[in-house]
């Protein structure tokens, strides 16, 4: 199950470098997680300042 970004997300942009597959990018004011991509690492969760991050 893929990990998603909650509304709690600023677009500090922290995530998107942490992730080997490319999943994540830029959406309307946040940063989203392309679930057909995202290979369940959870980089992303481990480096987000707010805590947005978590599995589905």
């Amino acid at each position: 199950m893929a990990f998603q970004i909650s509304d709690a997300c600023v677009a500090c942009g922290a995530c998107e470098g942490q992730c080997p597959v490319g999943a994540i990018s830029m959406g309307d004011g946040k940063f989203e997680i392309d679930p057909d991509k995202c290979i369940d690492c959870g980089s992303c969760a481990g480096v987000c300042p707010t805590g947005s991050i978590a599995q589905a």
